[in-house]
């Protein structure tokens, strides 16, 4: 969807966000339709590319869109957990314990370069980001709500950095992979960096997001749909299943069943950010690489065959068949 300057009178308030965030982001027109749906569809966001390429001030400008809390974390080969979750403080005073909250309680949190931090704090974020709470000690906090995590990472350096864990990366919704701009888009990048940077405007708040989000809830999808991401799901645990057994030597592990999950739940706010109340196929394959991409493991031959998940999942798509668009006559 290309969003332009100025909102028609007939827009939405979330499609009045995306407007406001585009006074500062030039294109990245998919990184924000994806941001809005995972906000919607309540998921969290990998983003991969080069540095530079307004991963920060997009969520940064979102975040005061919608009038919430922005945390960033720079992630360093020296953190430790507590610097995410937070950590109890002894009080001098008192002589007792006091919890110190962490970062993650926001309703926007940016990991920063995520694979350079190791694995325990990787690991540190999976419970917040699965039950949406942080155990200090013996206490429970839940985080606000909403809450999304955007992580980045670069997919140019190898020295000092960690792979995420399978179970990490299972965490998020969606991997959105961005390229450099355009020649058009690049010049009014610069263009803009040359004048004061524009003044967002909060257009929502959270509890207005909540209530879209529920209502985001309401939107049909018809049991063909879900069969569909099933089964794409299935072929690429075992793409025999739909005649490509040539492909069964790349994958070493397919796509989980939350997978299956997040592609009808991403579909659904696909489906209510584009103005309607029932998901048809289209919304599903739009979304269907940024959903499987990254839980998708490739054994070595792929790697040594330049074979990538995102060809694998092209060839699956094109030999499963994709229901008629349903939920007209709803």
């Amino acid at each position: 969807m290309n969003w332009t300057d100025a909102p028609p009178a007939s827009a939405g308030p979330i499609e009045k966000v995306l407007y406001e965030v585009k006074k500062t982001i030039v294109g990245q027109d998919v990184l924000l339709e994806r941001l809005v749906v995972a906000l919607l569809a309540r998921g969290h966001i990998l983003v991969e590319g080069v540095p530079g390429l307004a991963k920060t001030l997009a969520v940064k400008s979102l975040a005061q869109a919608i009038g919430g809390d922005f945390h960033r974390v720079q992630f360093t080969p020296d953190l430790v957990p507590a610097d995410i979750v937070g950590t109890r403080v002894y009080h001098q005073p008192t002589g007792e314990f006091q919890v110190q909250l962490g970062p993650v309680f926001t309703n926007l949190l940016l990991a920063d370069e995520i694979n350079r931090a190791p694995a325990k704090v990787q690991s540190a974020l999976l419970e917040v980001m699965q039950e949406r709470q942080v155990t200090i000690g013996r206490e429970t906090h839940p985080v606000p709500n909403p809450f999304l995590v955007m992580a980045t990472q670069n997919p140019i350096e190898n020295e000092g950095v960690y792979p995420l864990p399978e179970a990490q990366v299972d965490r998020f919704m969606m991997k959105v992979v961005i390229g450099y701009p355009s020649v058009t888009e690049e010049f009014v990048v610069v263009e803009r960096a040359l004048a004061p940077a524009a003044v967002i405007q909060r257009i929502i708040d959270p509890h207005t997001l909540v209530g879209l989000q529920q209502e985001a809830d309401r939107v049909y999808v018809d049991p063909s749909l879900i069969e569909f991401a099933v089964n794409l799901a299935h072929a690429s645990r075992e793409p025999a299943r739909v005649g490509l057994t040539d492909l069964a030597r790349y994958v070493q592990f397919g796509a989980s069943p939350r997978s299956s999950i997040s592609l009808v739940l991403a579909g659904r706010a696909l489906a209510y950010l584009r103005g309607r109340e029932y998901v048809v196929p289209d919304d599903l394959t739009d979304l269907a690489l940024d959903v499987l991409r990254h839980r998708l493991v490739l054994s070595y031959e792929a790697l040594s065959d330049e074979v990538t998940p995102d060809l694998i999942l092209a060839k699956i798509m094109a030999n499963l068949s994709i229901p008629e668009p349903a939920g007209r006559g709803r």
